[in-house]
Parts: structure tokens; C-alpha cells; sequence
């Protein structure tokens, strides 16, 4: 209750002193439009009054000379006395003596009329005088009744206006002192606060509701000032948010276009790998996947002392792998991890199936060659073995010369080597790598070479299907056999070596055995039917080189860029 008197004192005094403005204002102009109203016929009855009195000369006048307009002049001068100016004059608001002096001139000019009518009118001229003189002073005191009028109007549109004039300075100054300065304070304020300083001190202590306004407001500031910094605070740490997931969003973009590759191999796994230790968080990754029988291991980044998150990398079920995030500050959220391990399993998946339908092309391709080869070439050698052995037989019933003898000895040598290089040619055309893989593509055909020989066969495979295109693998298949299979028929060895590796960026492959060796140069190197070996060398855009030393043994290497090949 005491809270809202207080609001209403600028209000009530405002309102009373608006309302004495305005109450002074009707008074003055009702009175002003009075006294014009009363005083409208003022003019015009001193004008008549007055021409009353040269009209009453002028009947003398005409008496004197026998005017003929004497009758017309009679009845002017009786519209003049009895004009609509006149008759006003005989109202309340006219003084009681002025309209007693009206009436009584109105009696006398009876009286001059009767004469003036009459048979002598000359009896007029000595009464003119004293009827001139009533008439003047009918006169006078209506000029004094007008003046009189617009006395008083002055004088109440005098104090009227000074009161008003008061009134409005009390108003004028009341509001500066107890609206127009604390507004200007309020505005001040205002401005601070939009420049964001909220320490707003307002000097107004008045008890009205300007003083009330102005105290709510210190405290609105003071409390705006605790919320701007504590959302400040928040719009910091939300910012540092977004900006975070901005950049994970970014990284996650980046990792996922790396599936749009033709082909993913291993330089799209460490481009991810790098994209992932972009992330502030992140200090190391390292992603190991699964290849059967071979492990590879792919790292960026360091980290001494982190916390280490695991995820396992699965595909419909399949287990492909795992990811090693080594956090060096707070850990990401685990959705952004999970959406990594999804990208880089789906991306081993995406590689597996590109190397199984490469394979399948490539086999479906060979094995088309080889069933050309196997109908018609080793069809027709086949006939001419046949056809050979049917002409030694007559040439024994015929006893043809030793020369012709040995020289179908010879064709029949030559027939069954080239039918068994070509046997060796289709074994070779029909092999495959099963599932895309390497390793165990290698593994296989190893152990099938290894139950046809009695030397042992020894494997060090440190390649994996992953850093492998199709063309690189069956040409390392194709290669690593020829050299085993020349191992086996001519190095008389009890163990070959192997080995497959990567180094500093090259690939190097050795097929070495423990065997007779040789000397002779390049004669035996052709007799191991080195000339294939190095066209595949070739297709690889790698060197093949081949050391050897009489009771030594031999080795076959081969050195190739994955860049190049």
C-alpha cells in the first residue's frame, strides 16, 4: 500500500497541476468568449447611437429648407432608434442605467415624432439641442459599458494566462527535476549496460516512482551483470563445444571421403589415421587389422603418457580388426570414437571385397586363357606326341638310319618338353588367390610345391593383402613359384627359403635355396628360365637380380616400389 502511494505522487501532482492549466484555460477563454459574444453589438449600437444624432440635425435642416425627403429622413431615424443593435441593448447582461436611458430616449423621440408630424413643425428646432445632448450622453455611457468589457477581459486573460504561465513552469521544471534527469540517468545507464559494463550507480533517491524505477533498475543491472557473465561463461564453453564438434564433424567428413576412393589401399587407412590425430584430444592412433593369417599394424601420431581406448572393429559380424586411440587430454565422446571405428571397419571391409572381385576377374580371365591354351594348343601337341610314337615304331620295323633315328629322338624330346612347359603354363594360369588374400594364397600353393619335392620348403611372409593390389599379387605368386619350382628341379637343395618383406618402402622378395648353385653365367640362369621371371620383374617396375656360387646355393630377388607398380 505505502509501494503504491509512492507511484502515484509524480502522477497526482502532474495531473493537478495539468488540470489547473486547464481549468485556468477554460475559465479564461469562456470569459473572453463571453464578453466578445455580449460585446459583438457594442460597436454597432455606438455607431447607430451616433448617427442618431447627425439624423436629428438633419430633420432640423430639412424643416428649414422643406426638404421632400423630410417623411423618408422621419422613418430612418425610426429604424435607426429601433435597429436590431439597439433592441439588444435591452438584455440582462446590459446595465440597468443604459437601458434606462435607452427607453427614455425612445420616450423622447416619441415626443419629437408627434411634433415633427404635426402642423407646426417648426417647434422641433428648439427641442433639437436637448435631444442631441440625451443622446450623447447615451452615448458616452455606452462606450464607457464597452471599454468597460474589455477591461475586465483584460485583466482576466491576464491573470488567467500568468496563472497558466506558473502553472506549466511548475510543471516544466517538476518534470525535469523528477522525470527528465532520472530518464537521462536511466539512458546513461542504459548505455553502460550495452557496452556491457553493468556497474550502474543511480544518484535519484526520490520516494515517487521515478525514485522507485531507478533503484529496480540499479538492482536489474546488477543482476543482468551475474547472468551476462554467467552465459558469457556458458556461450564460452558451448562455443569451445561446437567448435569441437565442428572440427570432429570436419575430420569425420574428411575420413568418410576416403571411402569414395576407386580403391582403398593403405595410403587411404594412414590417411584417415592422420585425419583422426588432427583431433586435439587424440595424441596417437594406431589400427590393427586382421588379414587371416597376417597382422597389420598401422600407427600415427605420439603419445608418452595417454589413456588408451580400445574399440573392436566388426562388419556383419565379421571381426576385422581393432583401433587404439591414445587420448593426451579428455577424451572425445565415445560417438565420435564409434564413428571412426565404423568408417575404418567398413573401409577394411570395402578393401577386402575390391581385392576378392579384382581376383575373381583376374581368375575368370586366366582361366579362360588356360582353357583356350588346354583345347587347342595341348590338343595339337598332344597329337603330335601320339603322332611320334606311332612313326618310331615303324621306323624300328624299318630299320631306318641311326641319323633319322636320332632325329625323331630328338622331336620327341622336344614334342614332351614343350607339352610339359605348357602343362607347367596352365598350372600356372589356373592359380588363384582364394578370398583375396595373400598370405594364404601363397601358403597354399607352397604347400602343394612342398609334397612334390623332398627339400624343405620354408616361408617367412611378412607382406599383407592390404598393401597389395590384384596385378602385384598374383605377379609375387607367379614369380615366387617359377623360382621355387627352378629351385626344385635343378639345385639339388634340402631347403628353400621364402621370404617375403617390406622395407622402407619397397617390397623384397627371395626365393634362396641351399643347393649345387652354378657358375657358368648367364647359359644356367637361362636354363632356370630366368627370361620369364624378369618380364614379370618388369610388369612390376622392380629389379630382379639372382647371386649364386658353385656349391653355394642361390637366391632370387626381387625389389619393387608400391608407388611405381
Amino acid at each position: 500500500m505505502p509501494l503504491s502511494k509512492r507511484k502515484k505522487s509524480v502522477t497526482k501532482n502532474i495531473v493537478y497541476a495539468m488540470s489547473l492549466i486547464v481549468l485556468l484555460s477554460v475559465a479564461t477563454t469562456s470569459f473572453a468568449i463571453y464578453t466578445l459574444t455580449s460585446s459583438l453589438n457594442d460597436a454597432e449600437a455606438v455607431n447607430v447611437s451616433g448617427s442618431m444624432r447627425m439624423q436629428s440635425y438633419r430633420l432640423a435642416h430639412d424643416i428649414q429648407i422643406q426638404s421632400s425627403d423630410f417623411e423618408f429622413h422621419i422613418q430612418q431615424f425610426e429604424q435607426s432608434i429601433f435597429s436590431e443593435s439597439m433592441q439588444s441593448l435591452d438584455d440582462w447582461r446590459v446595465p440597468d442605467h443604459i437601458a434606462n436611458d435607452y427607453q427614455l430616449l425612445i420616450k423622447r423621440w416619441q415626443e419629437l415624432k408627434t411634433v415633427l408630424e404635426g402642423e407646426q413643425p417648426q417647434r422641433y428646432l428648439p427641442l433639437v439641442a436637448s435631444f442631441v445632448k440625451q443622446i450623447d450622453d447615451f452615448v458616452l455611457k455606452l462606450q464607457i459599458f464597452s471599454e468597460q468589457k474589455i477591461t475586465k477581459l483584460t485583466v482576466v486573460g491576464g491573470l488567467g494566462l500568468g496563472g497558466i504561465v506558473l502553472a506549466s513552469i511548475y510543471v516544466v521544471l517538476y518534470v525535469r527535476r523528477e522525470i527528465v534527469y532520472p530518464l537521462k540517468e536511466l539512458v546513461i545507464a542504459s548505455e553502460r549496460i550495452q557496452n556491457r559494463s553493468f556497474d550502474v550507480e543511480l544518484s535519484h533517491e526520490s520516494k515517487t516512482e521515478m525514485g522507485v524505477l531507478t533503484r529496480t533498475f540499479s538492482n536489474m543491472a546488477k543482476d543482468l551483470g551475474k547472468l551476462y557473465r554467467g552465459l558469457e561463461q556458458a556461450v564460452d564453453e558451448k562455443t569451445q563445444e561446437l567448435q569441437k564438434a565442428n572440427t570432429s564433424l570436419h575430420v569425420l567428413y574428411r575420413s568418410s571421403q576416403e571411402l569414395a576412393d576407386a580403391r582403398i589401399n593403405i595410403d587411404n587407412f594412414q590417411a584417415i589415421l592422420r585425419h583422426i590425430v588432427s583431433i586435439d584430444s587424440i595424441g596417437k592412433v594406431q589400427l590393427d587389422i586382421d588379414d587371416d593369417d597376417s597382422s597389420v599394424s598401422l600407427c600415427e601420431g605420439e603419445a608418452d603418457q595417454a589413456e588408451v581406448i580400445h574399440r573392436e572393429l566388426y562388419l556383419d559380424g565379421e571381426h576385422l580388426g581393432s583401433l587404439h586411440f591414445y587420448c593426451i587430454q579428455e577424451a572425445p565422446e565415445h560417438t565420435l570414437l564409434d564413428n571412426f571405428a565404423q568408417i575404418l571397419a567398413r573401409a577394411i571391409f570395402y578393401n577386402q571385397a575390391q581385392r576378392q572381385a579384382e581376383q575373381l576377374l583376374l581368375a575368370e580371365e586366366r582361366a579362360t586363357i588356360a582353357r583356350e591354351l588346354h583345347d587347342s594348343l595341348a590338343q595339337s601337341l598332344s597329337y603330335l606326341k601320339i603322332q611320334v610314337s606311332l612313326l618310331k615304331k615303324q621306323m624300328t620295323k624299318l630299320e631306318m638310319s641311326s641319323g633319322a633315328a636320332n632325329t625323331v629322338a630328338e622331336l620327341d624330346t622336344g614334342l614332351s618338353d614343350a607339352y610339359t612347359q605348357l602343362r607347367e603354363l596352365l598350372t600356372t594360369f589356373r592359380l588363384t588367390i582364394k578370398e583375396g588374400n595373400f598370405g594364404v594364397a601363397l601358403k597354399e600353393m607352397l604347400s602343394q610345391l612342398d609334397d612334390q619335392t623332398s627339400a624343405m620348403i620354408v616361408l617367412e611372409n611378412g607382406l599383407s593383402s592390404v598393401e597389395l593390389d590384384a596385378h602385384q599379387q598374383v605377379h609375387l605368386l607367379q614369380l615366387i613359384r617359377e623360382a621355387t619350382i627352378n629351385a626344385m628341379k635343378h639345385a639339388d637343395a634340402w631347403r628353400i627359403q621364402v621370404s617375403c618383406s617390406e622395407e622402407q618402402g619397397d617390397i623384397v622378395v627371395s626365393v634362396a635355396d641351399n643347393g649345387i648353385g652354378f657358375s657358368d653365367g648367364e647359359a644356367k640362369i637361362n636354363h632356370y628360365g630366368m627370361s620369364i621371371m624378369r618380364e614379370r620383374a618388369e610388369r612390376l617396375n622392380g629389379q630382379l637380380t639372382v647371386n649364386s656360387q658353385h656349391d653355394s646355393g642361390t637366391e632370387v630377388r626381387l625389389v619393387f616400389s608400391l608407388g611405381t607398380s
